[in-house]
């Protein structure tokens, strides 16, 4: 159970980390192998402030989902459906939308590196690629042989965090060097709006994340006693980490790429390229293969996180909007199964075009972010009428920053000036 008054120590702390480790590996994929990296390439250090505000401004909607679990013993979900259907029906029908194209997009990333690794291996394209690489992690999710690769993810994401971080201080110590025909490029434009967008989308992850992050939570308080404040250790530890990460990937863009004028690839198997070749430009051409492995398997442990988590936060979802007392293993298989098989879909649909489809999951992303942050304020505020007067005020101003971010691009749509 969830344990209100326990002493916090560092040894209930470190039992307590958990879920959010789990949510810091779902988080690194599309927005920070692509949009953070990218967003460096080529913008230099322009973007790094914007990449910084979408964190702040998301934090208080991610957190509430640990802390309305830790403080109720409920997770996010069953409080949707406290409030009432419709309150939980208008969480279902965005999140059924976001688990089928947000699968499609890590899918399609974790393709594309296995492109960039091997160039026409066995004469298949990324979206055969994609369809295989989704129908191996839906029978491992299904025959339970995903938990040793699950738990290798973490170690690997620490490996490509601890590079990561290694590539920014060789670059700074050896000073980026500008090309005689450097031109400074700037996002400050119409034109650069979408990319803007789908960078914004992703970062530091989907904010639907927060409702699978509320179910491990509550998993995790049936096996271990865990206090507001540990549970809220492990959710920063996981939050900030994975925000930091983002900042560093920024850097690692401005500092190597972008001093040499050189034009950023799209999403596909030529910017995998590209962004082993970062790290190589400072580390060595040994760590190419190193760098590439590390991706991939970064990115396949998100892809078995999406599908996993959104299908179970669906198959809740639904459990309670039907009265019924327990979700079954069979009707969890139901959700995988439907959301790999959507997912495979819409891949097909992009023809293997992994940035389009990359920016569609990016910016489809962050126009439904303002309505499920709204789904969670309106939550936990009417369950917390203690709620700190700084977290309150946060999420107001990050409310006021999503709603009118995406209003703003919509009317950019409507006038023709988002393309």
């Amino acid at each position: 159970m969830l344990e209100q008054t326990q002493t916090s120590t560092w040894q209930s702390k470190l039992k307590a980390l958990g879920p959010g480790i789990l949510m810091a590996s779902a988080a690194v994929g599309g927005s920070h192998i692509v949009s953070s990296a990218q967003a460096g390439a080529k913008y230099g250090w322009a973007l790094m402030g914007l990449v910084i505000l979408a964190n702040l401004f998301k934090y208080p909607f991610f957190r509430f989902g640990a802390e309305y679990t830790l403080e109720t013993g409920h997770s996010l979900v069953e409080g949707y459906a406290q409030k009432g259907k419709v309150y939980l029906g208008i969480f279902f029908v965005l999140n059924v939308f976001s688990a089928l194209v947000n699968t499609a997009g890590v899918g399609i990333l974790c393709a594309a590196i296995i492109a960039s690794a091997f160039p026409n291996a066995l004469g298949l394209s990324i979206t055969q690629w994609s369809l295989i690489l989704i129908i191996l992690i839906w029978a491992m999710l299904l025959f339970g042989g995903y938990k040793f690769l699950d738990g290798l993810a973490k170690w690997i994401m620490s490996a490509l965090t601890f590079a990561t971080v290694i590539a920014v201080i060789v670059a700074i110590i050896k000073h980026p060097e500008y090309g005689a025909d450097f031109v400074e490029k700037t996002p400050w434009q119409m034109a650069a709006l979408p990319f803007i967008v789908s960078l914004m989308g992703w970062m530091p992850a989907p904010i639907e994340i927060s409702a699978i992050n509320s179910l491990w939570t509550a998993e995790k308080g049936k096996s271990v006693n865990i206090s507001v404040t540990d549970g809220l250790f492990d959710f920063n530890v996981g939050y900030i980490g994975t925000a930091i990460l983002a900042i560093f990937f920024v850097a690692m863009g401005a500092l190597i790429q972008y001093p040499t004028g050189q034009a950023v690839q799209d999403a596909g198997a030529a910017y995998i390229q590209q962004f082993v070749g970062m790290y190589a430009s400072v580390l060595g051409d040994w760590s190419r293969i190193l760098i590439t492995f590390i991706a991939f398997l970064c990115i396949f442990g998100t892809v078995i996180t999406v599908i996993d988590g959104y299908s179970r936060v669906n198959a809740e979802s639904l459990r309670l909007l039907l009265n019924e007392e327990k979700t079954s293993q069979k009707t969890l298989h139901i959700w995988m199964t439907a959301t790999a098989i959507i997912g495979g879909v819409i891949i097909y649909f992009f023809q293997g075009s992994v940035a389009l489809m990359l920016r569609f999951a990016m910016i489809a992303s962050f126009l439904t972010t303002p309505f499920f942050a709204l789904l969670n304020y309106l939550l936990v505020t009417s369950e917390n009428k203690h709620l700190s007067k700084w977290l309150k005020g946060l999420s107001i101003l990050g409310l006021i920053f999503l709603f009118g971010f995406a209003l703003f691009f919509i009317y950019a749509i409507l006038i023709g000036k988002a393309y």
